[in-house]
């Protein structure tokens, strides 16, 4: 009999045990590629991809779409020495303090039907980058103050000493461009909704006020350090559309995945008078209060008009994607094919 000692002795072995899955003997299946199951495979591929391609460029050709760049717009209050104006990104370079009012006439080439949405544009901003994305504190989001901040927030975190509300990169740089369209042909402004335009997942569940007096609750914290107000005050016409839940916000916070994106500013209001249809072709007047600079980045900023199709908005990139694919699929198809045919009794 071996004693314990000698049990301790022995010499460790590395030899898995003798299982079926430690040995590899699990019974396991492998496709055997054949000329009977490759081509058909090739053709069924090329057949459907083509018509879904095509149907989704339709779909993307029903949206109408007009794009107007605002970013080196003249000021219209403030003028050289010679009678030549200021850039407002000029301006507020200098000051950035003071907003800026700019206006740009344009005229859409034929009518907008159906539903209208506003969106504001970006170029070269890069919301994708790893520390601006995790520069945030979700536990604030959610309403739960406190005077400790995350670290993520960094170096938006606090300000002399007091805790910053909403904390971190993202919230700092929110983009505060306000937007005004005007209708020459109706004399008044196009009515714009600021609700709506964020994902009812992030308003109802990601972000939350704290309970209580907004005022009094966000007064004993800072605002960030680029905003021209604070939290609560967002928006001054509609109490529930302040703190965290206000959707300019909520949109924000949801990061763009490309330095060149598009973010939903506004809804059209097709309940007022003349504007039930959608947008009439015509002559309008976009006002612009510049606040937001993007000359330090080579950024650019835009303001976009567009409808919407079953399938959302303009996005011809997966309807073409989806036809090479198909063709692709054909070619090789019958490619082989012809190989198959002509090399099959070697």
């Amino acid at each position: 009999m071996t004693s314990i000692s000698e049990i301790g002795s022995l010499p460790k072995t590395k030899k898995p045990s003798d299982s079926a899955f430690k040995q590899q003997r699990l019974p396991a299946w492998q496709p055997i590629l054949t000329a009977g199951t490759v081509l058909p495979t090739f053709f069924v591929i090329g057949i459907a991809f083509i018509p879904v391609g095509v149907g989704l460029l339709y779909f993307s050709d029903q949206v109408k779409e007009y794009i107007l760049d605002y970013t080196d717009c003249n000021s219209t209050n403030i003028l050289r020495a010679k009678g030549v104006p200021f850039k407002c990104a000029d301006v507020i370079a200098i000051n950035r303090t003071e907003p800026c009012y700019c206006e740009l006439n344009f005229t859409l080439p034929y009518d907008f039907n159906g539903k209208i949405y506003m969106y504001y544009g970006l170029t070269n901003f890069y919301q994708n980058h790893r520390r601006y994305v995790k520069s945030r504190d979700d536990n604030q989001l959610l309403g739960k103050l406190s005077d400790i901040v995350s670290g993520d927030c960094e170096p938006f975190a606090y300000d002399n000493g007091v805790p910053i509300v909403p904390c971190g990169a993202i919230a700092n740089s929110l983009f505060s461009d306000e937007l005004k369209l005007h209708s020459v042909k109706h004399g008044r402004d196009v009515p714009l909704l600021k609700t709506g335009i964020a994902w009812p997942s992030d308003k109802n569940i990601k972000f939350r006020n704290p309970g209580g007096n907004l005022s009094e609750v966000f007064k004993h914290f800072a605002k960030p350090k680029n905003w021209t107000k604070p939290i609560y005050e967002l928006d001054p016409y509609n109490e529930n559309n302040n703190g965290f839940q206000n959707e300019d916000l909520i949109v924000w916070m949801r990061t763009a995945a490309l330095p060149t994106f598009r973010k939903l500013y506004r809804r059209v209001d097709h309940t007022a008078a003349g504007f039930t249809e959608g947008l009439l072709a015509g002559n309008y007047t976009l006002t612009v209060t510049y606040t937001y600079p993007v000359s330090a980045f080579d950024g650019r900023k835009r303001m976009i008009l567009s409808t919407t199709s079953l399938l959302g908005g303009k996005n011809p990139f997966l309807g073409i994607a989806y036809i090479v694919v198909g063709c692709i699929c054909l070619l090789l198809g019958i490619t082989l094919l012809i190989i198959h045919i002509k090399c099959s009794k070697r």
